[in-house]
């Protein structure tokens, strides 16, 4: 084994002296290659039964001897100390295999190019043997750093997370970043992620979106395990970037995101980032909790404008129910009772009992609006009918509610009014009502 490494170490040397801008597209056999030819099936077939150690000499020296050979040389040097590396169990011997596959792909690099593609494999692998080793923590993070700089959407997916990873293994291990390193690098490695979004979602690779958005959630995970991410931490590092690029929507959904983790989403930043998304995306559940937000800041009719986008967008019956019980309940606010019994009974229609309780609270609360102060049992006769309402959404207590606020006995007879009459309701309501008394 100490001959594979130090066959490796001397390769770096010898290299030195080589064609640096040799592509090793096209096979360049040495002076002798009938042996060389040999070597290649010698190792080739060693490493086809798994006897990678044997493969390891006639290896070597196609190393030291036929550097600029093929590409294939360096693609099957790495794969030959993974899988030495991967098997070995001493941890000293295992990195130098480790370090020595490495090296694999710094020459492929040096002398045949490709250094995007090449350098992600080596980060991949590099990531996979080293995320918890102390020792080579900052190292890792530097070649992380050098891929995100020279790959831009060409850093491969798994990359993503891995970067970020390695960012939460400094944190950890080494404690050598600060939150706003941390956040330097995220901020790099979401940019990168959303611009890779984009791309595929030109060429319509859909299922590479939705496996790079699940990718994102992850990152945003692990940045939140290292850096307090709150309203403070939004307001002093999010939102100073958005007011730059304020239709910026990968930077509004996380701002978004996280104010709503934080829970500071009376905070109008809050309302601000969800308009820039809502733009952009159509989407029932962002559309309800912003109408549902400016319901609650009295901003009714941007409330209304949003809840109808929310009810066009629903796609179930209940959806569509719960939205016109908003509806009618803002209507209600503006003053607009029959307005707001037009929406509850919609509602209704659509199954949700809710409707008809509503209507029912309507009524009840119409006492005032309608008495004449002349006939007592004719003022009460509102409650009749915010009963029958309550009745059909089955609500008992708000009905013995009402019923303890129908017309006495005595005040039907001095009307000569008989229990089972009908009679009219006036004003809005205009519903026709059956008799009867509270006692």
């Amino acid at each position: 084994m100490k001959t594979v490494i130090a066959g490796a170490l001397m390769f770096m040397f010898i290299a030195s002296s080589l064609d640096t801008n040799a592509q090793c597209r096209e096979f360049k056999w040495p002076e002798d290659k009938s042996k060389a030819e040999e070597k290649v099936a010698l190792y080739g077939d060693a490493m086809k039964q798994g006897q990678y150690r044997a493969a390891a000499s006639p290896f070597i020296w196609m190393l030291k001897n036929a550097p600029d050979w093929h590409v294939k040389l360096y693609i099957d040097g790495a794969d030959l100390y993974d899988n030495l590396a991967e098997k070995e169990k001493d941890p000293a011997k295992k990195q130098q295999l480790v370090d020595s596959m490495l090296m694999m792909y710094d020459l492929r690099i040096k002398y045949c190019g490709d250094e995007v593609n090449v350098l992600n494999r080596k980060a991949f692998y590099a990531y996979k043997y080293n995320v918890t080793n102390k020792e080579k923590s900052a190292e890792l993070l530097k070649l992380f750093d050098r891929v995100a700089e020279i790959s831009g959407t060409k850093m491969t997916d798994g990359n993503l997370v891995a970067y970020m990873t390695v960012v939460q293994a400094n944190h950890v291990l080494l404690k050598n970043l600060s939150d706003e390193q941390i956040l330097d690098r995220y901020d790099k490695i979401i940019s990168i992620a959303n611009s890779k979004i984009k791309e595929d979602e030109a060429a319509g690779k859909t299922k590479d979106v939705a496996k790079v958005k699940e990718y994102i959630g992850v990152i945003d995970d692990l940045l939140i395990g290292m850096v307090k991410v709150d309203c403070d931490f939004v307001k002093n590092n999010l939102e100073p970037k958005f007011r730059k690029t304020p239709k910026d929507l990968a930077l509004a959904k996380k701002i978004f995101g996280f104010m709503l983790q934080g829970k500071c989403t009376d905070d109008p930043l809050w309302l601000e980032v969800g308009e820039v998304i809502h733009a952009e995306e159509k989407d029932f559940g962002l559309a309800k909790n912003l109408a549902l937000k400016y319901m609650g800041n009295d901003n009714l009719d941007k409330a209304e404008t949003l809840l109808k986008e929310a009810l066009s967008l629903a796609s179930t019956p209940s959806d569509k129910g719960d939205m016109l019980i908003y509806l009618g309940s803002l209507q209600a606010k503006k003053g607009s009772k029959n307005g707001a019994r037009d929406y509850f009974r919609q509602a209704a229609e659509t199954g949700n009992k809710d409707g008809y309780e509503k209507i029912g609270d309507l009524y009840y609360s119409s006492f005032n609006d309608c008495k004449k102060s002349v006939n007592m049992a004719e003022d009460r006769l509102v409650y009749i009918a915010a009963y029958n309402m309550y009745a059909r959404a089955g609500a008992s207590q708000k009905m013995a509610q009402a019923k303890s606020q129908f017309p006495s006995k005595e005040e039907i007879f001095l009307f000569n009014w008989k229990v089972g009459d009908t009679m009219r309701v006036s004003c809005w309501i205009g519903e026709t009502v059956t008799i009867d008394t509270r006692d």
